[in-house]
């Protein structure tokens, strides 16, 4: 391999890096970790770091590439391909590695695509049948819920947790890898008095979806954990990934750091690339200590930090590193940027939360006449519901917006029902699916379905058991054509004849009229099925559209709260959750106040506040050009216009004095010290004592 052209040895390809991106890039095979600042070119380093694995020799079947979602797997995996088709043969160890289709052979997904795929090939090794079914959220909970009334738990003598609460314990135990009591006392101690029976229950729930061959999201861990254990499984693996990188590492569990460490128990090859500062999804079972003890489980790490920022202008950068400069344990970096001072960010009080909408509204429209779109301006907020009265003010003032965090394609109703026959075809014993299915015919309640579902599973899964029993009048033409609908999808997929797309049109045409007579709006829902049809073109088989639809959906069109085509702009609201990893030319951030942030049920700990202060910093280094925080001082406790009954809001803890000179620090509408009639207190000013000897004699 002949670096080229420049005189340094660094190879034109890697050129355009800085220097610690450079390093990071071209580090060698001990472990690393690279801390990846926000906004410091993650996505480039890490993409630039395949290339560069790949052009010194490495095959590509041998990497493998762990992300968060599939769209940022796609997107690392477009850009490797993207650097390499650019290689000439002096630029390579081998050049057959760089070719498009070597490019490709690279595993790349999330920790539950890749998962599921190994353990399609390899999971037999540990007694794993390969023709599983996956579950999402929502059939994971009608499962447990089943195994619940089974047991007679809701009739208990004292209030049981619902299916939903159920279901996070048992996955907080399964991710954290600890037992049920330290779970329950830590996270749940609402439901320690319900211990024996949850235990109960979550036995009787596994055992159920062993016997009917489905998987839970947890399970596609738990069992790669197990593979990856397993001796015969660690070798094959330890054969086949020479190289394994992985993205966003502050958000991994306890029970994906175990996986890693089994498929690489000496770090040799493994690169982990993330943000300690950035780690926020301790709700799902994240942890921030698999990053900060990265260097204590890898000895020999090589820690970079990329500190660089092309997003945020300086004084922004100032603000959010006075920020996370106050956490109690970190990595440290100090973000920089070569962009300019810019704009001081700003702190805004407002009298209230209608004062704050109004102030946003001001603010937006201005820099929208200042020529920046409102589709590059984002409101952020803590939890949903804090944008409630911002999304009324908007429509009043007919500003289209979308706020991200809507319903999926898999969670609306018909979707789930369409899915479910393909399911139910994969996998004749996924009760879920089949259930599903049955109660959707007329005359076939619960108690009949749960029959006709034991049927199939004592006939061991082949529809002609259902052959002989004769349905109700009001079925006489729709269950034979149910049966050989079934049989008839069961037969392709076993054959790989014929594709989903066709798979799904044979299920619409049997399906539409069930949905005409089961939901509202049916148009329109038959409108998602037409395009999930069209989505499934691009797949190979219907087990590969199954696990990725499940996995990883494509979010839903319909449920928009406002058109954002009426100008073909709009402006942006999301929580601060999922706007990570995104960023916009100004950010708004409001109701920031102790008890909204942070939010006041996770004050709890330092550990709860710390993620909070993370959270807080997410938020801000979103804005490229334009921050600003708001807080409404005043927060009523009925409708202002029926009662004055408020409490007064104390500035997050988060923006301490210091961190606060650095801001421009504004007030909108009425708040004290503004000066205004009814401000309901302005800055004291001397004492009340005078008024009070005016009034003595009224007594003396």
């Amino acid at each position: 391999m002949n670096n080229p052209a420049d005189g340094s040895g660094v190879p034109t390809f890697l050129a355009s890096l800085n220097p610690r991106q450079l390093a990071a890039a071209m580090h060698g095979t001990s472990p690393l970790l690279i801390i990846a600042g926000a906004g410091t070119g993650k996505t480039t380093t890490l993409a630039h770091r395949v290339a560069w694995q790949v052009a010194s020799g490495v095959d590509p079947a041998g990497i493998l590439l762990l992300t968060f979602t599939r769209r940022a797997a796609a997107e690392m995996l477009r850009r490797v391909e993207q650097i390499t088709s650019t290689l000439g043969a002096d630029d390579v160890r081998d050049p057959s590695l760089c070719q498009k289709s070597a490019i490709r052979r690279i595993c790349g997904g999330t920790f539950h695509s890749a998962a599921s795929a190994l353990l399609r090939r390899h999971g037999h090794l540990i007694g794993l049948h390969p023709d599983f079914t996956i579950m999402d959220r929502g059939d994971s909970e009608d499962l447990l819920n089943l195994a619940r009334t089974e047991l007679k738990l809701p009739k208990s003598e004292n209030r049981f947790p619902l299916k939903g609460t159920c279901l996070d314990i048992y996955s907080r135990c399964i991710n954290t890898q600890q037992a049920l009591p330290r779970v329950l006392e830590q996270w749940f101690p609402w439901c320690l008095e319900h211990q024996a029976r949850l235990s109960e229950l979550f036995s009787v729930y596994t055992d159920t979806k062993e016997r009917q061959r489905v998987l839970d999201f947890d399970d596609l861990l738990l069992f790669w954990n197990a593979l990856a254990a397993d001796e015969s499984g660690a070798r094959i693996f330890r054969q086949q990934f020479s190289r394994i990188l992985v993205d966003e590492y502050q958000d991994t569990n306890v029970l994906q750091a175990q996986i890693l460490k089994n498929l690489c128990p000496d770090g040799i090859g493994l690169t982990a690339v993330g943000d300690d500062a950035q780690s926020i999804y301790s709700f799902r079972a994240a942890t921030v200590r698999n990053i900060l003890d990265f260097p204590q489980d890898y000895p020999g790490t090589e820690l970079i930090a990329l500190e660089q920022n092309y997003r945020s202008t300086q004084r922004i950068l100032d603000v959010t590193n006075g920020v996370i400069a106050e956490a109690a344990e970190r990595h440290h970096k100090e973000l920089w940027s070569t962009r300019g001072p810019g704009a001081v960010p700003r702190f805004v009080t407002c009298a209230d939360e209608d004062a704050q909408c109004e102030h946003v509204i001001e603010q937006i429209l201005e820099r929208r006449e200042q020529g920046v779109q409102l589709k590059q301006q984002a409101v952020l907020f803590r939890a949903s519901h804090h944008s409630m009265a911002l999304e009324a003010a908007l429509g009043r003032k007919n500003i289209p917006f979308v706020k991200y965090g809507g319903l999926r394609f898999l969670e609306t109703a018909h979707v789930k029902d369409l899915i479910s026959f393909l399911r139910l075809a994969e996998n004749p014993l996924d009760s879920i699916a089949g259930f599903r299915i049955l109660v959707l015919l007329p005359g076939i309640g619960q108690s009949k379905a749960a029959r006709l579902l034991e049927q199939l599973r004592e006939a061991e899964g082949r529809f002609d058991a259902w052959d002989s029993w004769g349905p109700p009048t009001a079925l006489q033409d729709l269950w034979p054509q149910l049966v050989q609908l079934l049989r008839r999808l069961e037969a392709r997929g076993r054959k790989g004849e014929g594709g989903v797309s066709a798979d799904i049109h044979a299920v619409r045409q049997y399906y539409e009229p069930l949905l005409h007579s089961a939901y509202e709006n049916a148009p329109a829902r038959v409108n998602d099925l037409k395009q999930l049809e069209t989505i499934a073109v691009r797949y190979e088989s219907r087990q590969q559209f199954l696990t990725e639809m499940t996995l990883d959906p494509p979010a839903s069109t319909q449920e928009l709260p406002a058109d954002p085509l009426l100008d073909e702009d709009f402006l942006i609201l999301s929580t601060i959750h999922s706007a990570k990893g995104l960023e916009w030319d100004s950010v708004h951030v409001i109701h920031a106040a102790d008890g909204n942030i942070p939010a006041d049920m996770a004050t709890g700990s330092a550990e709860e506040i710390e993620e909070e202060r993370r959270l807080f910093y997410v938020a801000m280094t979103r804005a490229k050009n334009h921050l600003t925080v708001l807080r409404p001082e005043r927060y009523y406790f009925h409708n202002r216009h029926r009662s004055d009954q408020h409490s007064l809001s104390r500035i997050t803890r988060f923006l301490t004095p210091p961190i606060l000179a650095m801001m421009e620090q504004v007030s909108h509408g009425l708040t004290a010290g503004s000066g205004g009639a009814g401000a309901g207190g302005g800055l004291v000013k001397g004492d009340t004592a005078e008024i009070r000897r005016r009034i003595a004699k009224l007594w003396g």
